[in-house]
This record gives structure tokens, sequence and C-alpha cells, in this order.
């Protein structure tokens, strides 16, 4: 685990100026360093580097970049290969040197090429570099565990594990997408392969990019939706089969993430996905597993009370903190710096501080993550099944709703639920139900020209190929939410206490695995996850783990207009708003005002606007911190 940085350009980049970029994540890797130049062809420089946080092999043999043993391949990794095990075994006549995963990749890169992808299994951020060819790949995992950025300027290419190495980067000059904010103040996060600044881009989750002197090719190896088709050709209809493939799957991979030559836990919210990872984990130690959970002084969203009763009966070692709304407050300021591109999931907060509780003891945290997106877990899931069932009856609604009725039409005097579903006539966009207000807010927010129109919503759902609505969004949610906005956040928050997080849920087998079980043995009579859940009461005692589904939180709306006020009216100024030149500075100057000064939750102003008041709050706030 760490972060890597690095280019393949024309232009002189120096040794330390690499060592500066490198450094800016010293907190991904402050275990060891390495910064290389290598002299390629047709007038290019090679520019590897990665900072080491060590796991496996913590002897200088783990150092990086890290070379072939007749010196063809380089290689800068950021994550873990679990299979690497098993790989040495299959490539036993390559020499290795050192007992860490680094080297099964060199390894298989010289037996199968690129097409190595396919035999890798794990979390992983890679750039190679070929000299035999002169090609230099960067290789995401499939499911986006780990980041990687990458700027193309002209023919040449610079990369990172975060912005901060690229925005360190001589002659970066970093423009704003502008189109993209509108997105944002939404979803609140940007989607690969988008990022907040023109010519710097995501790699996709699953994806390949080959640069050779100058060309850039890129294509993916695994897809989600693919994937999801492939497997589904095979599905297991037998469901005490399914359940029991799913566990073998699930201790498999647990087992496999347990690996590691430094302190091991595990985050354990009291939720079913960490509880049943736990239990697993448990399951295969020796030695009480440590866990952590933070609490909160507030009921209705505090979890630790059963974390504790759960770690108790699976005979954990367990730590609380209970955390103060001053402790949640005081890491606002620090966002920025660690999620260097705009991202305003709140609940980034409270990741960092288990984050943070956690690495006093341990350096790999396991945690549950992915449960959701596969297993139908989210309240959402719920919403869109209804909206299938009412979706015929809502489009003659619908054609009713477009009568007159004095200055308007009818259905804009119905109530908001109905209008919700009414207006959801786009077959792209069919899951993703919306207030048209909060759309409209979001694109008046931001001055744009008709052509530079971005769509806030993703119109892409028809290209799945699934009718069943739940289903869908899953699959939406794994190509979006889980990569943009899940995982961004647990990777910045954990590595910001350099701690390593593993999520067996996102095994590659599991993974594929749940597209082979049946829709119905994951929501069953409104039952969500019920075969995640199924599973978990083999380990733990239902009375334990049945209780509505909550999450982390901070209160926001009540932050933005009390100890945050000051700052949000400042950063909405028309001055500074003009001055800025990327929003419309009357309607968001008015509309924070509003915001600020009325909370009775009216139209456009109360309550229930403040997700976007808190996005735009913090792009001012990173805006503030990077470009000012």
């Amino acid at each position: 685990m760490c972060g890597i940085c690095g280019y393949v350009s024309k232009k002189k980049i120096t040794k330390d100026q690499l060592r500066v970029m490198n450094d800016t994540m010293y907190h991904r890797g402050p275990d060891d360093s390495g910064v290389e130049l290598f002299e390629a062809e047709d007038g290019y420089t090679v520019g590897f580097a990665q900072r080491r946080l060590a796991i496996l092999d913590l002897s200088p043999l783990g150092h990086q970049p890290m070379h072939s043993a007749d010196g063809r391949v380089s290689v800068v990794f950021n994550g873990e290969i679990y299979n690497f095990l098993e790989l040495k075994e299959e490539l036993s006549d390559y020499n290795f040197k050192s007992t860490c995963d680094t080297e099964a990749i060199i390894a298989a890169y010289l037996k199968w090429g690129i097409d190595m992808v396919d035999h890798i299994h794990g979390m992983f951020a890679i750039a190679l570099y070929d000299r035999e060819t002169e090609d230099v790949y960067l290789v995401r995992d499939r499911i986006g565990k780990k980041p990687l950025f990458y700027w193309l300027d002209g023919g040449n290419i610079v990369f990172g594990s975060e912005l901060k190495p690229i925005m360190k980067c001589p002659e970066f000059s970093g423009r704003v997408r502008k189109e993209l904010l509108p997105r944002f103040l939404f979803q609140q996060y940007i989607v690969a392969p988008d990022t907040i600044f023109e010519d710097v881009y995501k790699l996709e989750p699953g994806s390949v990019l080959k640069f050779n002197n100058g060309d850039v090719k890129k294509w993916k190896y695994w897809d989600v939706k693919k994937v999801y088709h492939e497997m589904a050709q095979n599905p297991v209809t037998n469901y005490e089969e399914a359940k029991q493939g799913l566990k073998d799957r699930l201790k498999k991979a647990v087992v496999s993430r347990m690996l590691a030559d430094v302190p091991l836990g595990a985050f354990l919210s009291g939720g079913y996905d960490s509880s049943l990872v736990t239990a697993m984990a448990q399951e295969f130690s020796k030695e009480p597993v440590k866990t952590f959970c933070i609490g909160f002084n507030v009921p209705s969203y505090n979890e630790a009370e059963y974390a504790k009763e759960i770690a108790a009966y699976l005979g954990c070692d367990h730590t609380e903190l209970y955390i103060s709304e001053k402790e949640m407050f005081d890491l606002v300021s620090t966002i920025p710096q660690y999620y260097d591109e705009p991202f305003a999931d709140n609940s980034q907060i409270p990741s960092m501080l288990v984050s943070k509780l956690a690495k006093k003891d341990v350096t790999v945290a396991l945690s549950g993550d992915g449960g959701d997106e596969f297993f139908c877990g989210y309240n959402v899931y719920d919403n869109v099944g209804q909206a299938q069932k009412l979706d015929f009856p809502g489009a003659m609604v619908h054609a009713i709703g477009q009568i007159p009725v004095g200055s308007g039409k009818l259905l804009d005097k119905m109530p908001f639920r109905v209008r919700v579903v009414a207006n959801n006539r786009n077959p792209e966009t069919k899951t993703q139900l919306v207030s048209k207000g909060y759309l409209d807010a979001s694109h008046a927010f931001v001055n744009l020209s008709d052509n530079e129109e971005y769509p806030i919503l993703y119109p892409i759902e028809r290209s799945y190929g699934v009718s069943n609505f739940q289903a869908r969004r899953m699959l939406l949610d794994m190509d979006t939410y889980l990569p943009e906005d899940i995982l961004v956040k647990m990777d910045r928050a954990s590595m910001r206490y350099s701690l390593e997080n593993r999520c067996p849920i996102m095994d590659t087998d599991v993974m594929e695995y749940s597209f082979r079980i049946p829709h119905k043995f994951k929501y069953y009579n409104g039952d969500k996850k019920h075969i995640l859940k199924d599973i978990a009461y083999d380990y733990i005692p239902r009375e334990l783990l049945e209780r509505p589904k909550t999450g982390f939180g901070v209160p926001m709306d009540a932050w933005l207009r009390g100890p945050l006020k000051e700052a949000l009216i400042d950063y909405s100024s028309t001055s500074f708003l003009k001055q800025q030149d990327i929003f419309d500075a009357e309607y968001v100057s008015k509309f924070i005002n509003d915001y600020i000064v009325r909370g009775d939750g009216g139209p456009a102003t109360g309550a229930n606007y403040s997700k976007i008041a808190w996005s735009f709050f913090i792009f001012q706030q990173w805006y503030n911190y990077y470009m000012v």
C-alpha cells in the first residue's frame, strides 16, 4: 500500500522535482520512498516514484521502483495482490528475491505480457515500463479500489495516486472544468474519467492505459456490465447452494486479506457487512481480532452500542471512542489537504476519525464496503422498486398532468412524490429519482453557455440491458457511487493516517459470483441483502443485528448556519464570485443568503437544500486551498 507517481515526457522534469511531487503523498507511504529516472527512446524520459507503506516483506527487498532481474521491466505499484502466493507457485521459474507481492506483478508480466491483468486479483494501481517495447502501462483494479490520475500534456503524460503530485508538476496550470460543477453540486463527487481539471483524467476501474511515444490507447479488461451478463448466464438457482457458494468465497476472501507482516484489525460498525467480515476474520484468527468503532452522542445514528455487543459475542478485542461534534468539526478545515479533488460526502469526517482510532493499534483494517451495492442493501433500492410498480400509472399521470391550470399545469399542483414518479420519463435515468427543483438549482449555480451543458444524472441506464429497476440501479451504483464516492472516501480517510483498508466483499470471485445469484435471493419480500444477512446469522444471533439501517453523517445544516456561516457568506459574496468567474454571482449569493436566513424547509431555501450548500462550501474550500 502506498502512493505512486511519475511521468513519460520530453520536457525536462528533474529527479528533485519528481521527488517533490512524490513527497506530497508522504501520508500514503511514510516507511520508504523511491525516485528513479530512465532514459527512453525518441527523447523521452520515464520517471517513476513511490511512497511506501510497508505491509508485506518489510525489508529493503520490497523497495520500489522494482525491476526485473534482467532489467527489462520496472514497476511502481499501490495496493495488494491477494493471489500473489498462488501466482508465485505458477511462476516458479522466475527467480523471486522477496516475499512481497510487487515482484509477482513483474513475473506475471514477463510471462503473459499485459494480459497479466486477467491473472492478478486484488486492489491495485500499477505503472509498468517495458524497455523492450518502450510501452508504459497504467493499470487500475477491477472495481476501482485504488485511485490513479493522469494528465495528458501534448505528447507527454504525468500520473499519480492523487492529484497533488500532478499539481506539483512543473508547468501544470490546472484549469477548472466548470461544466462538471452542476453534477458535482448534486452528486457530491466526480465520476471517472473526468476530474475537476481540464486534460486530467481518472483511469476508469478495470482499465489499462498504454502510452508509447505520445500515443495513448485505453481499454477495459473488466467491465461491470459485461461481467454481469456473462455470469448471469449461469445462475445458481438453488438458494442453499447459492448461500454456501457465497459463504465459501467470502471466507476465502477474508483469509487472503488477513495476510500481513504488520498488525491487522477490522472496522466494526455493528451493521451486517462489517459484522460478517469481522466474524469470518475471528473464525480464522488465533488471537482476538482487534476491532474499532466510533460512537456519537446522537441516538439516531449511533451504532457503537451494537458494535460493542457483537464484538463481545465474537470474542474480539474491541476499542470504541465516542466522538464529540467539535472533534468532527475540527476536521472540516483539513478536507482539501487529503481530498485533493472536491468531494462532499460528509461521512468522510467520521471515516477519518475511525481510521485515526484504528491506526493507533494496527496498520491494516478490514471493512464491509461493497455489501450494499452487490447485494441490494440501500434504502434507495426500496424506492426504485416502488417506482417500477408505479411507472405505468406514472406515465398516465404525466400525460393528464399537462392540462393547463391557471398559470401552470395540473401536474404542478400534485404532491411531490407523485410529481417525481410522473416526471420520471427518461429511459436512460429511470432509477435516478430526483426533485426537479434540486436539478434546476444545481444548474443555476454555475455560469455556463448552452454548449457547455453537462448532464447531472447519468444517462446510461439502457446500456445495462436490465429491466428490473433495482438490479439496474445496483449496476449503476457499481459504476458510479461505489468507486467514486464510497471507495474514494475510505481510501483518502484511511491513507491520511497511513492505514491500509481491505474490503473482502469486493474480491473478484465474490463480485462475479454475486452476479450469478438471482435477484430474488438478494431482495426477498422487502428484505434487503437477504442472502448476506442469512450468512451473518450463521455467526451472530439475529437479535444483535436486526435494526433499521443507519449511517455516518454530520450535522452539516447546523454547521452551515452556525460556525461555518461566516465562511459560507464570504465564499458566496458577489465580489468574490465575480472575481472567481465560475458561479452565477447574483443567483448563488441570493440562494446562500436565503438558505442561511430561512430554516423552515421552504422552497429552494430550506434545510432540504443543505446538500447543495454543503457541496458549494466544500468546492470553495478546495478552491481556496489550491487555486487562490
